[in-house]
């Protein structure tokens, strides 16, 4: 059972993330604000952390969690939409979810955030004809043995891909999760990323069987 610490001072909207994430089968620790938050942080599998607290500010506290824990994913939820704050969060935070939000995406990227921290992950992954060592950051090529070498940005859209294997993603996720931005209809950025990622993966860029393009929706990396 993974273990949460959740730190949120608004008593109505703790009690029921409180309460959706033990249904869901999580083992949560509620606190009210982060003055008790470093006496758990070596027992935990993930924090939840509010930005507006009473005392230290989830930025503060989140740093400093990051600082003690390196390994240890943090999911930053705030009222506050301004890109400025939503940086600053990203800065240090894996994941920076807006409030109102579902309790569904909630659990999604709750799920996100430990699979990619996972103690389990595998030495090597296999698609098609690329292994992938996630430990090293590495991507080769088994029909030639050879390394293939990605930019930072096309790295961490493959990343964003990888941790989310063979489902379908939307534009808006794969932007928000990688550039930590709201996407703009229109924004040709994230498409010429995966045609010259497709161009580096791919057996045929024309037609690609790894990163597929869902017509209408956005794409999936298939294995």
């Amino acid at each position: 059972m993974n273990k949460i610490l959740y730190i949120e001072d608004e008593k109505d909207i703790g009690q029921w993330v409180y309460k959706h994430l033990e249904e869901k089968g999580y083992q949560v620790t509620w606190l009210q604000s982060g003055d008790q938050a470093f006496s758990y942080i070596e027992e935990i599998d993930l924090v939840i952390l509010d930005v507006m607290l009473p005392g230290l500010d989830g930025f503060s506290i989140g740093k400093r969690i990051k600082r003690e824990r390196e390994d240890l994913p943090i999911l930053m939820f705030s009222a506050r939409s301004a890109v400025e704050d939503k940086l600053e969060g990203l800065q240090f935070a894996d994941d920076y979810l807006i409030k109102p939000f579902h309790p569904e995406e909630l659990v999604a990227r709750i799920e996100v955030l430990l699979r990619r921290y996972s103690k389990h992950t595998p030495d090597s992954l296999v698609f098609q004809h690329l292994e992938v060592y996630p430990k090293e950051n590495r991507i080769v090529d088994t029909r030639t043995d050879r390394e293939i070498i990605l930019t930072g940005k096309q790295f961490k859209i493959f990343q964003y891909f990888l941790m989310n294997a063979n489902q379908i993603l939307t534009k808006e996720q794969i932007y928000e999760g990688v550039w930590g931005e709201s996407f703009m209809e229109g924004d040709k950025t994230l498409m010429v990323h995966i045609r010259h990622l497709r161009e580096k993966l791919e057996d045929n860029p024309a037609s690609p069987t790894i990163i597929e393009t869902i017509r209408g929706i956005g794409y999936r990396m298939k294995s």
